[in-house]
């Protein structure tokens, strides 16, 4: 199976924390991303980070998640923090062989999860 799978999800209190995981154990891929679409918005990027470790974030969050892998387990995680109503989205797990913060960059997508932050 390539196709990522995302776990973690849920239902958070404004402020609260939630850790999000992608597990792309059967496949051999260099880079690993996040991305979140919220209902009538385009999917937009999260971060993003290479087999190396490299990490990427998007501008506007880069103060409040944090990414993060398992190479040996091919699982990474998305830390949330402080999260705030307007984080309330889909949250989508990509993987691929390039790196970068649009969705042509990834050839494989998990399915989704919701994160709901209530106010």
């Amino acid at each position: 199976q390539v196709q990522p799978v995302e776990s973690g999800g849920g239902l958070v209190q404004a402020g609260g924390s939630l850790r999000l995981s992608c597990d792309a154990s059967r496949a051999t891929i260099y880079a690993m991303a996040w991305f979140r679409q919220a209902p009538g918005k385009e999917r937009e990027f999260v971060a993003a980070i290479s087999y190396a470790g490299s990490t990427y974030y998007a501008d506007s969050l880069k103060d409040r998640v944090a990414i993060s892998k398992d190479n040996a387990k091919n699982i990474a995680y998305l830390q949330m923090n402080n999260l705030r109503p307007e984080d309330a989205a889909v949250y989508y797990c990509a993987t691929g062989y390039g790196l970068g913060t649009l969705p042509v960059d990834y050839n494989y997508w998990g399915l989704g999860i919701q994160v709901t932050v209530s106010s």
